[in-house]
């Protein structure tokens, strides 16, 4: 049986977030501007998990690196 992921704000920590990317504010606009294509894609009908919650996938990619400054995800 698959388990759905379950996302949380402490996790990845915002200290951590901040240092991997420099500041709060570009933290703040890269979290902000990937939750925005992840909900743009949800409302389209687009596959995705069951009620996603945007921002603690976005802040998940960044701290993975698969959302950086220069745009690439």
């Amino acid at each position: 049986m698959e388990t759905e992921k379950e996302y949380e704000m402490i996790n990845p920590p915002i200290d951590e977030l901040t240092a991997k990317v420099g500041n709060k504010f570009l933290l703040t606009c890269l979290v902000a501007k990937r939750a925005k294509e992840l909900n743009s894609r949800y409302l389209l009908g687009e596959p995705q998990d069951k009620d996603p919650k945007v921002i603690a996938i976005a802040a998940e990619e960044v701290f993975e690196g698969k959302v950086t400054a220069g745009g690439s995800h």
